[in-house]
């Protein structure tokens, strides 16, 4: 790939004369490579000239060639648009635009919002707000074209699936990691057997879109901090350059990953950031929507245009229910689908996408509607982060049929009982059932049941800090939540004692065994299953580092806690009734014997729902056809040891699958190496968890 670069930067600065041209068409927009030349095209509504800046690399101070465009020879519509003879692949380029109040000598250099590539080289965003007519812009790619879109995923019952939250970056670039290209596609695809060993079906990438590094406060830039998570996008259509190895490839690179992944039976879901954009406000950067066309891609304060609305925190809010954003979006979720393979999206602060022009909430909103009702899109997964950064919640209630959303109202409920809050086995019943009183009518599936994610404590800091930590972030531990409904079981942060390490210990696999134990779509947080930690961190967004990065070494010195995740992982794959596609009754399903679920408390049939100190619940989950086994789950998050009488089921006998109390590796047995259970009764011990199957006998 190398070569193929510095083969385009010889031919390029080689030529001694410029590039020949033809007015070109408008559709598509973007740089889009013939094999003969390039048609670039570009929407600037009220631009009354415009100038396209040719560079044979990134870092090339000057132009090898600047096109002038006129409106008579280059414009259609709203767009601007010029042909390029020959002109090769690898080519970077940027756009002036003039306006009636600003001629091209004063205009930035614009990045194309199309771009399918892009680099960051000369990029200083400090640099560009200061002096925006300096070449500090980021750089668009000409790209190939992709002939042949990436192998399909296989398909596969939506009901099964276990998604891992992963960072691209972080998840390899450990010294440990072992890789050849760390922190980049490539290293990902050398870490697929071990995500198929672990048994998760899909990955969810943070976001991979290209984003702006520089994009953090000046206080926490200083300490030479710069934004890890991705959270402030600048190329919607263009892999992040800093995951590539070439980033004139990188849409080649991100497709063999996908290919890779799906070669393993593994799908891709992205998380996309289509809520703002790395502009920020009018105090930002002008990277291309500002200049482009401002008043329709950003919403404004209707007394003064000059201010953008701030539904998201980040400076700015995009129009997404103006027809052209709409289109945009639309477009660019269908490329990414048809041409690199994604499988489906997780989408940041989706309620943005019901609020309309006025920022008032809409009841039916285009975007969300034509995102569910787009034929490339229809059988892709859409999961909503379903609020905003000022008071807009809608979990529960987000705008469609078929979206379905991170349920928050899952994590703090079960971070609640875990810990040891009383009185809260109703709705513990109500979340372990896919929480119908919120997807009642939609299904279980729709709940994207989490314990942690990215923005938040990891689960090992989750049972190990009661307060957050964030000092290293630079902004005097003000940042982050202050709500985490964590336990430090005794001691805040790091600690010897053992008795409080077994504690954690036993916490972590409680939280992840309710969590696989729940009906609904379970998401895990990358280095969850080897209890990674932050150090108390709950707003890593800035570290780049150790603290956030996975440290592969906890592979082999946390084995047990990963054995545990791939076996609960295994005991969901193997039972049905825990992935079910339609809400539990409490009766038999036609033609069955036993009730789908029956409740529970220490007395068979008495669950403690009107108990304000119970802290235990038990039930008995029949399976979904009659050679799959009944399963009895206990929860026990009080601190006292509680006897639990069994159900006596017919010809059979009940097996121990899961006991947190007990150690590795008796905390979690497959089929044939279960201890069998000659009692009516079962003893769980203090904060555990405890699963038995009911293995017919003959």
């Amino acid at each position: 790939m190398s070569s193929a670069i510095s083969t385009t930067a010889e031919i390029l600065t080689g030529t001694g004369h410029d590039y020949s041209i033809q007015a070109g068409t408008h559709a598509p927009p973007g740089a889009t490579h013939d094999g003969a030349g390039v048609n670039f095209s570009i929407f600037a509504r009220d631009a009354t000239e415009a100038e396209l800046r040719l560079y044979a690399r990134a870092d090339s101070a000057e132009p090898f060639q600047v096109v002038h465009l006129t409106p008579e020879a280059h414009r259609t519509f709203s767009f601007w648009h010029v042909y390029i003879d020959e002109l090769p692949v690898g080519t970077h380029y940027t756009w002036r635009i003039a306006t009636a109040d600003r001629g091209l000598d004063q205009a930035p250099e614009l990045l194309d919002p199309w771009a399918r590539a892009t680099s960051d080289a000369l990029w200083d965003r400090r640099a560009a707000i200061a002096s925006p007519t300096v070449g500090n812009s980021f750089r668009a790619i000409v790209c190939d074209r992709i002939d042949e879109p990436t192998t399909p995923l296989a398909p596969r019952d939506i009901a099964d699936n276990v998604i891992y939250e992963m960072h691209v970056g972080g998840f390899t670039r450990h010294a440990s990691a072992g890789v050849r290209h760390p922190g980049t596609f490539e290293a990902v695809t050398e870490k697929i057997p071990y995500l198929k060993q672990l048994g998760v079906t899909h990955v969810e990438f943070l976001p991979v879109m290209a984003f702006d590094e520089d994009s953090v406060p000046d206080e926490t830039f200083a300490r030479g901090l710069r934004n890890y998570w991705g959270y402030n996008t600048y190329g919607f259509y263009a892999p992040h350059p800093g995951y590539c190895v070439s980033s004139a490839h990188a849409s080649h690179e991100f497709l063999a990953c996908v290919e890779a992944l799906h070669a393993a039976g593994i799908g891709v879901l992205l998380d996309v950031v289509f809520n703002h954009t790395a502009e920020a406000g009018a105090d930002g950067p002008t990277i291309n929507f500002k200049a482009l066309a401002n008043d329709v891609f950003y919403q404004h304060e209707a007394n003064d245009p000059r201010r953008h609305r701030d539904y998201t925190g980040c400076g700015n809010t995009l129009n997404c229910n103006h027809p052209l954003v709409a289109n945009f979006i639309l477009h660019c979720l269908e490329y990414w689908t048809e041409q690199l393979g994604v499988d489906g999206f997780r989408f940041d602060l989706a309620s943005v996408f019901a609020r309309g022009p006025d920022g008032a909430p809409l009841a039916d909103p285009p975007l969300t509607w034509a995102i569910e009702l787009s034929p490339s899109l229809t059988r892709k997964p859409v999961i909503a982060e379903a609020w905003d950064a000022v008071g807009l919640y809608q979990v529960g209630a987000f705008p469609g049929m078929r979206w379905a959303e991170w349920n928050g109202r899952y994590r703090d409920v079960m971070r609640s009982f875990v810990r040891g809050e009383p009185g809260m086995v109703g709705e513990v019943a109500t979340r372990l059932c896919g929480s119908p009183d919120m997807y009642g009518r939609r299904s279980p599936l729709h709940s994207v049941n989490f314990i942690t994610c990215h923005d938040g404590f990891t689960l090992r800091d989750l049972v190990s800090y009661n307060d957050k930590h964030n000092e290293a972030n630079g902004d005097g531990n003000r940042d982050g939540c202050n709500q985490n409904l964590s336990w430090n079981c005794g001691y805040e942060g790091p600690t010897d004692d053992p008795e409080i390490l077994a504690l954690r210990s036993r916490q972590a696999r409680n939280l992840m065994a309710i969590l696989l134990l729940s009906q609904g779509t379970p998401m895990i947080l990358a280095g969850d299953e080897v209890l990674h930690t932050q150090r108390g961190n709950n707003n890593a967004y800035c570290q780049d580092n150790e603290i956030s990065w996975f440290d592969w070494r906890r592979v082999e010195s946390e084995y047990s806690m990963l054995r545990f995740t791939r076996e609960l992982i295994a005991l969901r794959r193997r039972h049905r009734s825990l992935r079910r596609k339609t809400f539990l009754r409490g009766r038999p399903a036609q033609g069955a014997v036993l009730p789908d679920i029956v409740w529970h408390g220490e007395r068979l049939d008495e669950p403690p729902w009107f108990d304000p100190n119970a802290r235990q619940l038990a039930f008995t989950l029949a399976g979904v056809d009659p050679e799959e086994p009944t399963l009895h789950v206990i929860l026990n998050m009080g601190w006292e040891r509680r006897t639990f009488r069994l159900p006596v089921l017919p010809r059979g006998e009940w097996r121990c699958a899961v006991n947190t109390a007990l150690a590795a590796p008796n905390d979690i047995a497959p089929p044939g190496q279960q201890e069998i259970i000659s009692s009516d009764r079962y003893d769980a011990a203090a904060r555990s968890v405890v699963v038995l199957e009911h293995i017919a006998t003959h």
